[in-house]
C-alpha cells in the first residue's frame, strides 16, 4: 500500500507516484506475454502490455499517449480481469511520442489471394481466350461483365479447382480449372432501371475454356450452394449453360455414380420460385442441356447445338457416329419449341436476357405509346380477310416494350412480354394467319405453358381473340388435340393472377372459351371491338350443319349459295359483338382506341400478385 506525503505525491514501493497517474487494468483472464518498461511513452492506440488467453494475443491499449510509471506484472503472470497491470500517466500533447508511418507494403497473405485469383482471369489465359475470340464468341466472365451493372459482382468459389489432384499436379489445376469452369455469384442487373433489391440478381456461367464447360464434382458443389442461395434470396437466376455434360475424368471422390449429386434436384425446385433465364451458344449437351431445359426462357445464340447426348453419348450407345453440329441444330430447336429466342450473337443473347429480366423486375416510369386511333383499321371491315395480330400487340402497348417468345413454334397462337404504361404483363393472340386462328395441338402447349409462366411470377394475362375454334380433322387429332386443348382449359381456369380478354373479331366454340379462362365471364373484363362475332361454332359451319336440309332441298346452285350467304348474313347480325353485349354475355362493345383505357382500369384496380404464398411451377414443355 502506498501512503500519502505532503507534496501531492503517493509514495508506493519506494516510488513516488503523482496524484494523475492511474491503473491499467486486465481485460481479460490471461497470461502477460509482454509489458512496457517504465518511463517508457506509448502512443495512442498502441500496446502497453500484451496478453495471452485461449492462445489468442490481446493488446491492452490506451486512447491516448501515456507514460508508464511502474510495472506491476511481468512475463509469465497470469492475470485476473479487472487486476492492474501497470500505473501510467497520460502525456502532455507535445510530450507525446511521433507516430509511426502505417505500412504501405501489401501484405504477404492478401498477394497470395491476389496472385490465385488474377490466374482465373481471361488475361492469364490468353491462349485460350484468343481461340474463343477467333470463333466469334467471348469467354464466360465477357459475357458475365456485360450482363451485370459494373462492379455489382460477388463472386461464389473463384478459388475452387477441379478435383483432379490424384492425376494433375496442383499448379497445373491452379492454372488451367480455376473455377472449375463455373463463374457463380450475386450482381445487379439493369440497375439503371430499378434500384435497389428489384436489380438483384444471380449469374452463373459455365466456362468452355475450363475443359468444355463440363460439369465436375466441385463444379456441381458450387452450383448446389448456388440454387440453395437464389432460393432462400428469392432472387432471380441468369444461366449461361454451354458445355458438354458430366465430365468423367475427376478423380478425387469416393463415389462411383455421381447420382447423388443434388444439382438437378435443386435447380427444379427453383422452378416457379423465381425466374430462371437460360442462354447458351455453341454445344451444350447432356447436364449441361438439362439445365437449360429447366429454365423458364432459353435464348441460343445462332450456331448452337443443343441436345441430351453428345457424339461421345450417341457413339457409345451404338447409335452411329455424328459431328457435334448434327445434333440439336438451331433449326430444329426453334421449330419445335425448345428456344424460345434466337439472339445473332453472345452479345445480342446478353441484351435479350436483360430485356427478359426486367419485366420480372417492376414497373418503369418513363413510357411512350403510339397513336391508339390507328388500331381502329387494324381489323379489315371484310370479315373473312386475314390480317397481321402482331401489328395489333405492337400498336397496343407501349412502345418498344413487346417481347415475343417462341415465335416459330406453335405458329397458330402468339406469345408475349409487354407493357402497359410500364407496367409488365403477358400476351396470348390467336393469329388469323395461320389456320384462321384454329387452336392446334402445338398451339395449346404454347398458351398453356406461357399461362403458367405468368401465374408463378405475378403477370397479369391480356388475351387477344380471333379463332374459329379448336382445330379440327383426323390429322390434328392424331396429334392428341383432346389432350393439349384440354390442358389449356385447365390451367386458363386455375391461375390466379388477372386476365383481361379483347375479342378482335372470331370468337367461337370451346377454342374462344380456352382464351379466356373457360367462359367470356372469367376474366376481369371481356369486351370486344366492333368487328367481333360470336358463337358456338363458325357462322358458315353452323350454317351447313344446322340447315343441311333446307340447302340440299334447293336444286339451283345459285339459289343455293345466295340462300346459305343470307343464312350466315343473319347469323353473323345475331353473333355480331353488338348483339351479345346487348343480352350481356360480355362486359361491352368498345373503340379499339379505348383498349389501353380498359387495361389500366383493371391493371391499376387489381391487387399486386404474392408470389411467396403459393408455389406455382412452370412446366418445361
Amino acid at each position: 500500500m502506498g501512503r500519502r506525503t505532503g507534496s501531492g505525491t503517493t509514495q508506493r514501493n519506494g516510488r513516488f507516484l503523482t496524484m494523475s497517474a492511474r491503473a491499467l487494468p486486465a481485460p481479460m483472464l490471461g497470461t502477460v506475454l509482454t509489458v512496457a518498461d517504465v518511463g517508457t511513452v506509448v502512443g495512442a492506440g498502441r500496446p502497453v502490455v500484451v496478453l495471452e488467453s485461449m492462445k489468442m494475443q490481446h493488446d491492452v491499449i490506451c486512447g491516448c499517449a501515456v507514460t508508464v510509471v511502474e510495472v506491476l506484472v511481468a512475463p509469465g503472470d497470469t492475470v485476473k480481469e479487472g487486476q492492474s497491470l501497470v500505473m501510467i500517466e497520460e502525456v502532455a500533447q507535445s510530450e507525446t511520442a511521433p507516430d509511426v508511418a502505417p505500412e504501405t507494403s501489401q501484405r504477404l497473405d492478401l498477394e497470395e489471394v491476389v496472385a490465385r485469383r488474377r490466374l482465373g482471369s481471361d488475361q492469364a489465359r490468353a491462349e485460350t481466350t484468343t481461340r474463343r475470340h477467333a470463333g466469334g464468341r467471348r469467354t464466360a466472365r465477357e459475357n458475365v461483365a456485360d450482363l451485370i451493372d459494373p462492379g455489382s459482382l460477388v463472386e461464389y468459389g473463384p478459388l475452387v479447382l477441379a478435383a483432379q489432384r490424384r492425376r494433375r499436379s496442383l499448379d497445373d489445376l491452379i492454372a488451367r480449372t480455376q473455377s472449375d469452369g463455373l463463374v457463380a455469384g450475386l450482381a445487379s442487373v439493369n440497375g439503371d432501371t430499378f434500384d435497389g433489391r428489384a436489380s438483384r440478381v444471380a449469374v452463373m456461367s459455365y466456362d468452355y475454356a475450363v475443359m468444355a464447360g463440363t460439369q465436375g464434382q466441385q463444379n456441381h458443389r458450387k452450383k448446389d450452394r448456388m440454387f440453395d442461395v437464389v432460393e432462400r434470396l428469392g432472387v432471380p437466376l441468369i444461366f449461361f449453360a454451354e458445355g458438354g455434360g458430366g465430365r468423367p475424368g475427376d478423380t478425387d471422390g469416393l463415389g462411383v455414380s455421381g447420382l447423388d449429386c443434388w444439382a438437378f434436384h435443386d435447380f427444379a425446385r427453383l422452378s416457379g420460385r423465381v425466374p430462371l433465364i437460360g442462354i447458351t451458344g455453341g454445344y451444350c449437351f447432356a447436364g449441361n442441356a438439362a439445365i437449360l431445359g429447366c429454365c423458364d426462357v432459353v435464348i441460343a445464340c445462332e450456331g448452337s447445338n443443343i441436345g441430351m447426348g453428345g457424339p461421345a453419348m450417341i457413339e457409345g450407345g451404338g447409335l452411329g457416329v455424328h459431328r457435334p453440329e448434327e445434333i440439336g441444330p438451331l433449326a430444329v430447336q426453334t421449330a419445335n419449341g425448345v428456344v424460345d429466342l434466337v439472339a445473332r450473337d453472345d452479345a445480342d443473347a446478353v441484351r435479350l436476357a436483360k430485356k427478359y429480366l426486367s419485366y420480372f423486375q417492376g414497373r418503369i416510369t418513363h413510357v411512350d405509346f403510339d397513336d391508339q386511333s390507328l388500331l381502329r383499321h387494324l381489323v379489315p371491315e371484310n370479315r373473312v380477310k386475314s390480317y397481321d395480330v402482331r401489328v395489333v400487340i405492337e400498336g397496343l402497348f407501349d412502345r418498344d416494350s413487346v417481347l415475343e417468345l417462341r415465335s416459330a413454334f406453335g405458329i397458330g397462337m402468339v406469345t408475349a412480354l409487354a407493357r402497359v404504361d410500364g407496367r409488365p404483363v403477358g400476351v396470348i393472340a390467336n393469329n388469323p394467319r395461320h389456320l384462321g386462328g384454329a387452336i392446334d395441338s402445338d398451339g395449346a402447349d404454347k398458351a398453356a405453358r406461357f399461362l403458367q409462366l405468368c401465374d408463378a411470377h405475378g403477370l397479369p394475362v391480356i388475351t387477344l381473340v380471333d379463332t374459329p375454334g379448336m382445330m379440327v380433322g383426323p390429322d390434328v387429332e392424331a396429334t392428341a388435340l383432346v389432350r393439349h386443348c384440354s390442358r389449356l382449359f385447365v390451367i386458363g381456369v386455375n391461375i390466379e393472377v388477372p386476365m383481361i380478354t379483347v375479342v378482335l373479331r372470331k370468337s367461337y366454340g370451346l377454342g374462344a372459351q380456352a382464351m379466356m379462362g373457360g367462359s367470356t365471364k372469367a376474366p376481369l373484363a371481356c369486351v370486344a371491338w366492333p368487328t367481333g362475332e360470336f358463337g358456338g361454332m363458325g357462322l358458315e359451319g353452323a350454317v351447313r350443319l344446322g340447315y343441311r336440309r333446307e340447302l340440299e332441298a334447293i336444286d339451283d346452285p345459285v339459289e343455293r349459295e345466295a340462300t346459305y350467304q343470307a343464312m350466315v348474313a343473319r347469323m353473323y347480325d345475331h353473333g355480331k359483338a353488338l348483339s351479345v353485349a346487348g343480352h350481356f354475355e360480355i362486359d361491352d362493345v368498345i373503340d379499339p382506341a379505348e383498349t389501353r383505357a380498359w387495361l389500366r382500369a383493371i391493371l391499376d384496380s387489381a391487387p399486386t400478385s404474392d408470389r411467396t404464398t403459393r408455389r406455382r411451377i412452370v412446366d418445361t414443355w
